[in-house]
C-alpha cells in the first residue's frame, strides 16, 4: 500500500469515528435521555410517604401530609414537611430526634409512595380523559392505562407529552406508545404536570 494510500485510509478512518463521536452525542438529544433530568420531588399536602427508623420500629411507619404541610411524628410532635424533598425530610426528622434527644444517632430514610399533589394530564382519544395523580416512576402507558385505555381511532405512535421545563419553556415529546407496549422502544417517565395528548389518525 502506497503512503498515499495509507494517507487516505487513516483520512477514512477519521472521518467515520468523527461521524459515529456525532450521532453517539445526538442521541443525548432523544426525548428518551432528555427525559432523565431529575423530576420535582418535594412534598405537599396529600402526598404519602414511608419513614424507616433504622434499628427503631416504633419510630418507623406510614405518613400523609396534611393540608398545613405537617406531619405528626412520634415523641417529636408536628413537623413541617411540605415542600422538601425525602431526602431533607429524612435529615430534618434525624436533627429533631437528637434534638429532643430521643436518639443519641439516627439514620432515617424516607420513601414516597403517593405524589397525589402532583398531577398529570391524559387528553386525546382515551377513553376517560382527565387528571391523575401521579406516582413515583409513573410512565405514559401505566397514564394512558388509568385513562381507560385508547380509543378505536387513537393514533398511539403519534402522543405527545408537553412538559413544561424548569425555565418555565415548554417542551414536547413524541412517545411511540404502540412500539412501546410491542416492546420495541423504551417507555417514557412522567414528571408532575405533563400533559399526555393522544390524536386521533387521519383517514
Amino acid at each position: 500500500m502506497t503512503r498515499r494510500n495509507r494517507t487516505g485510509l487513516v483520512a477514512i478512518v477519521l472521518a467515520c469515528t468523527t461521524v459515529l463521536a456525532a450521532c453517539a452525542a445526538g442521541v443525548r438529544n432523544t426525548p428518551h435521555a432528555l427525559n432523565a433530568a431529575p423530576p420535582d420531588a418535594s412534598l405537599g399536602p396529600g402526598d404519602a410517604f414511608e419513614v424507616t427508623v433504622y434499628e427503631e420500629k416504633e419510630l418507623s411507619g406510614k405518613y400523609r401530609v396534611a393540608d398545613d404541610g405537617q406531619i405528626n411524628f412520634p415523641l417529636i410532635g408536628l413537623i413541617s414537611v411540605a415542600g422538601q424533598g425525602p431526602n431533607e425530610v429524612a435529615r430534618q426528622l434525624e436533627a429533631a430526634l437528637r434534638d429532643k434527644g430521643v436518639l443519641r444517632s439516627p439514620s432515617v430514610s424516607v420513601f414516597v409512595t403517593d405524589y397525589a399533589s402532583k398531577r398529570i394530564s391524559v387528553v386525546g382519544a382515551v377513553a376517560h380523559a382527565g387528571s391523575f395523580p401521579i406516582t413515583t416512576g409513573m410512565t405514559v402507558v401505566q397514564a394512558l392505562s388509568l385513562a381507560g385505555g385508547l380509543t378505536p381511532l387513537a393514533s398511539p405512535n403519534e402522543t405527545i407529552v408537553t412538559r413544561r421545563n424548569v425555565g418555565k419553556k415548554l417542551e414536547r415529546y413524541t412517545v411511540p406508545v404502540r412500539l412501546v407496549t410491542e416492546g420495541r422502544q423504551d417507555d417514557f417517565a412522567l414528571q408532575a404536570g405533563d400533559i399526555v395528548f393522544v390524536p386521533e389518525r387521519v383517514f
